[in-house]
């Protein structure tokens, strides 16, 4: 694991907060993290599909039992299988926000949020004040009444998250909680849900595989691959030094591992690559794929990084095409429709490709 910014560890012990070391066993695949945070910070788990994420989620939450390691919560025990320590799910001071949102359809929103304080002993009346103030905080007092079929998506979304903090957690865990909505919700609801998690007094723990939403949300990114920590730090740090090919495809960049000399990078394909930085020793070299300039003769020009290559593939990106290349260095490019055009550019095509040495970013593996 590589750890960009200073753990919360320490901290989270002193305080208050998430310390735990979280190892489940499932067949054939192995989850073990290490996760600490303090209180007030918001932890996202981004990772690619099996990698350990929802496992980890369910783990926090005491769905899923820990085959090793411990669970603290603000300095108490929650769970620890070497002495037989597991406190029951309800027992535990943990609100959950599921993909689905997991509403009872047959209460209106009121009591779907005043739930979980009866569920704790509040008497009826208090408990339904409670949620009705909550409701309110989430802009949706108008729909109290109303029962999860008649609510729209980001609304539900919003109720969902209403019930879970109407306990008043102290650890707030959120499964892939926008991953319902529509594009155009998302862009809303997300902005709403980064207001509440900055105001939420405990730790969060959101679990994603969309870097937006993480980028977005949470203070500090751990990136999960095949159940272990690959990159942790902040989401700006993570994304600006990727240090595995998901994490570079994720944030956008081109990335290579090799070895510096000076500004000259051997990589571990045999291709060399200029860089402004001056390093000796092991380095990841990354830069975005709008760095790269494509010809259909060799240029004369300026540029420090200079390769035939062959197109593969092209496919839209936003508002440009992203062309897959391949040769003496694989790499990505991002042109406008008009130079894909003008390059007569198609699968088998052989093209120049030229990189500004300042375009890169190379730094220690």
């Amino acid at each position: 694991m590589t750890t960009d910014t200073p753990t919360t560890e320490d901290t989270a012990v002193r305080t208050g907060g998430l310390d735990a070391r979280l190892v489940v066993d499932r067949g054939t695949f192995r989850l073990d993290l290490r996760l600490s945070a303090a209180p007030g910070e918001v932890l996202a788990l981004l990772g690619p599909n099996g990698a350990g994420k929802t496992t980890a989620l369910r783990a926090l939450a005491g769905l899923t039992p820990l085959t090793a390691g411990a669970l603290r919560l603000d300095g108490r025990t929650l769970e620890e299988p070497e002495h037989r320590l597991r406190v029951p799910p309800e027992d535990r001071p943990v609100g959950v926000v599921f993909q689905d949102y997991l509403l009872f359809p047959h209460l209106t929103a009121l009591d779907n949020v005043a739930f979980g304080p009866r569920c704790h002993g509040t008497p009826k009346a208090v408990a339904r004040a409670q949620a009705a103030d909550w409701l309110d905080r989430m802009g949706l007092a108008d729909r109290a009444g109303a029962k999860p079929r008649a609510l729209s998506g980001g609304q539900a979304q919003r109720v969902a998250l209403a019930r879970a903090l109407a306990t008043r957690p102290r650890l707030l865990l959120l499964d892939e909680p926008l991953a319902a909505l529509d594009a155009r919700t998302r862009l809303e609801v997300r902005a709403g849900l980064r207001r509440h998690l900055a105001d939420f007094p405990a730790v969060a723990v959101l679990v994603t595989h969309d870097p937006l939403d993480a980028m977005v949300l949470a203070d500090r990114l751990v990136v999960v691959e095949e159940g272990r920590i690959v990159q942790e730090g902040a989401p700006a740090d993570v994304s600006r030094r990727p240090r595995t090919d998901y994490i570079a495809s994720l944030v956008g960049l081109n990335l290579y591992q090799g070895r510096a000399e000076g500004h000259t990078v051997a990589l571990d394909g045999g291709a060399t690559i200029t860089t402004t930085e001056d390093l000796t020793g092991p380095v990841f070299v990354a830069f975005p794929p709008a760095a790269v300039t494509l010809h259909r003769d060799r240029p004369d020009s300026s540029a420090r990084n200079l390769w035939r290559l062959e197109v593969t593939g092209l496919e839209s990106h936003g508002d440009q095409i992203r062309v897959d290349l391949t040769g003496e260095l694989p790499l990505l490019a991002d042109l406008t429709t008009a130079a894909v055009a003008e390059l007569d550019l198609h699968p088998g095509r052989t093209v120049w490709a030229t990189l500004k040495a300042a375009q890169t970013h190379a730094y220690p593996a």
